[in-house]
């Protein structure tokens, strides 16, 4: 194997390990935001507006990370790659000049 191919392989490997641990980290913030929106339901006392003010701000806070985290994994992905938009943009124009108008 020459060093090309393993440095394919490491970066591929590299990418691998990054994708496992969003996946872990996603499933943990399910977790606790289960918990917390549990906690919300079940909390009461006199502290309860710090109690529910607390668990909402760990809940954005968290949402804010885990989306940043997702957005850093998976960066190369796009939704509509360059290829698929020359494509779109081929079919309208070969699209204008068939169209013909009424007066022609």
């Amino acid at each position: 194997m020459n060093s090309d191919k393993k440095e394919q392989l490491r970066k591929a490997k590299d990418h691998l390990r990054k994708i496992k641990l969003f996946y872990i980290h996603l499933a943990g913030y399910i977790v606790f935001v289960a918990l917390l929106l549990y906690n919300l339901y079940i909390v009461a006392g006199p502290y309860k507006n710090n109690i529910i003010s607390l668990n909402l701000s760990l809940i954005v806070a968290w949402t804010v990370f885990i989306v940043v985290h997702g957005l850093n994994v998976f960066k190369s992905k796009h939704i509509f790659k360059k290829s698929w938009e020359d494509k779109k943009a081929e079919e309208f124009l070969e699209e204008k000049d068939k169209k013909t108008t009424f007066w022609e």
